[in-house]
């Protein structure tokens, strides 16, 4: 089984390395953007394109900073443990779905399955947290049961 952990894993670490990527080529642009924007005459236009092209990097950068924490997060994950009760890396099999403990990083697929890869501070994973396998627990207004913990 730590095979599929191994699988969902490396996919919330693709995610997470393309939202890296992403942000840094934004960076890279808007930096280059800004290198080749010569002062003209019109000495305001120039400045507001400084300006937007500031803010881009901002912006961009504040994406890095939030994949470096995913990738953190990440990092603190086993993929070769099996516990008995939710935690950091478990595969949760309910009757309302499948969840990966790790990182938001949306439905990952392995093998046809589907598997919601969330984080252990969102609300379900609020609510799976410590739980095993047999327990229950109802979240907006859904009841879940797990079948499983891997």
């Amino acid at each position: 089984m730590s095979k599929l952990k191994e699988l969902l894993y490396q996919q919330c670490l693709d995610y997470v390395q393309k939202r890296m990527g992403a942000a840094q080529q934004g960076i890279d642009e808007a930096q280059q953007a800004s290198k080749d924007d010569t002062k003209s005459s019109a000495g305001d236009k120039y400045e507001t394109g400084r300006a937007m092209m500031q803010q881009e990097t901002d912006r961009n950068m504040a994406q890095l900073n939030e994949a470096n924490k995913l990738k953190v997060a990440l990092n603190s994950i086993a993929t070769t443990t099996e516990s008995k009760q939710v935690e950091n890396g478990s595969i949760v099999i309910t009757n309302n779905g499948n969840f990966y403990l790790a990182i938001s990083a949306g439905v990952l697929t392995v093998d046809g399955e589907s598997y919601f890869a969330i984080s252990s501070a969102s609300p379900i994973g609020l609510k799976l947290k410590g739980l095993k396998a047999g327990d229950q627990f109802i979240l907006n207004g859904k009841d879940y049961k797990i079948t499983s913990v891997l």
